[in-house]
């Protein structure tokens, strides 16, 4: 017998974003069309500037596309109201951005705890979910360390556990090893994947290493407004 076939977690139809810039506009990136299977990990490559980042808050409906579609999740993404797209965001995504956006004046524990805070979940509850996350990213012994005692790579395990203490479907990450060493940048992918296996994820990675991407499933190269796949072994190990 033949598998059922599953719908795409997250499915993108005719996306486009434009910029008015005085009298003229500025396209983006015009009519992109892609899907994702739920488990996969797939890569966003481009250069700086041709639309990865902005796609990305797209998906996570943080911003709104100029035309074309986003569905995610059975949620049409770029439908929804702001307090929906809040909901959306809380229950199904999980972001790590380039540039962590921790909380300065807390501890690793609250910043992990702190979305399920904003959910209304009882401090000890929040605060026992968030040490095993600590313990999942390797950062138990930093619990009570203010963010910004820790390290950079300290500081994205720590992001990759606040996305993920949600428990969403899809993990959406901007960079993630865009301002560390190599060393360092090499641990957090291979957290990254590992997250992504053992908890089932899908995901979405914007990056401009090369070498991480041809390690995903899937690659997808941004370039001049327009999408094309690209095959993973063909890029530089």
């Amino acid at each position: 017998m033949h598998p059922i076939a599953q719908d795409p977690l997250l499915r993108v139809e005719g996306l486009s974003k434009r910029f008015r810039s005085g009298e003229a506009e500025l396209v983006l990136f015009e009519n992109l069309c892609f899907h994702v299977d739920k488990g996969t990990m797939l890569a966003i490559v481009g250069q700086s500037g041709a639309g990865k980042s902005t796609l990305l808050h797209i998906l996570a409906a943080l911003d709104r596309p100029s035309a074309g579609a986003v569905y995610c999740a059975n949620s049409h993404v770029n439908a929804l109201s702001e307090d929906d797209a809040a909901e959306f965001r809380n229950r199904e995504i999980g972001y790590v951005w380039q540039f962590h956006y921790l909380l300065p004046e807390f501890t690793a524990l609250e910043n992990v705890a702190m979305p399920l805070l904003t959910r209304g979940l009882a401090l000890s509850s929040a605060e026992q979910q968030a040490s095993r996350w600590l313990r999942e990213v390797g950062l138990e012994q930093r619990a009570h360390h203010r963010s910004g005692e820790l390290s950079g790579g300290e500081q994205q395990r720590l992001a990759l556990a606040r996305a993920l203490i949600t428990q969403p479907q899809v993990l959406l990450a901007d960079e993630p090893t865009g301002d560390l060493d190599g060393r360092t940048g090499e641990l957090v992918f291979e957290l990254v994947a590992r997250l992504h296996r053992d908890h089932q994820l899908t995901s979405v990675i914007a990056t401009h290493n090369l070498a991480f991407a041809r390690r995903c499933h899937r690659v997808l190269r941004l370039h001049q407004g327009k999408m094309e796949e690209v095959e993973p072994e063909s890029l530089p190990a």
